[in-house]
């Protein structure tokens, strides 16, 4: 079943992507959830229209991610946990604290459009991969340390 996406949905695609589910994944969920319609001829047409006319202001939010990008540039941020005896963090560091301490920094990221590379346990050097755009991805490196 084809579905054409409503918004951004990760690990699936981008607004105004056509993509190839399960039916009833796309007949359950997608679409009584309004993430999603389906993919007929009359609405893929709709959607061409309003790609065509929103282009510019597309470029327009690439060009700004990639200004983003540039402003996060070889940033290194540093997240502080209370870490045990043996290194180990309590818990672990999670996408909230990453983008807290963007904020900090000045620059405002939503904090579900960053992911980890890998899990956040104990203390050393790390990287999250931060979704500014559909074109646009940028590698952050932090660092855990102790509080």
């Amino acid at each position: 079943m084809e579905v054409i996406l409503k918004q951004d949905i990760q690990n699936l695609g981008y607004k105004n992507d056509v993509v190839k589910v399960k039916p009833g994944y796309g007949r359950n969920y997608l679409i009584p959830e309004g993430l999603a319609i389906l993919a007929n001829p009359s609405n893929r047409k709709m959607i061409e229209e309003n790609v065509r006319q929103a282009s510019h202001k597309a470029e327009k939010v690439k060009n700004d991610a990639l200004e983003l990008a540039e402003k996060i540039g070889d940033l290194e941020l540093e997240v502080g946990a209370k870490v045990g005896e043996s290194g180990k963090i309590f818990g672990a560091i999670t996408t909230l604290q990453i983008s807290d301490a963007l904020r900090d920094i000045g620059i405002e990221i939503d904090r579900k459009k960053i992911s980890f590379n890998s899990d956040v346990k104990s203390v050393g050097d790390y990287s999250v991969t931060i979704d500014l755009h559909k074109e646009v991805k940028k590698q952050v490196p932090f660092k855990v340390v102790a509080e």
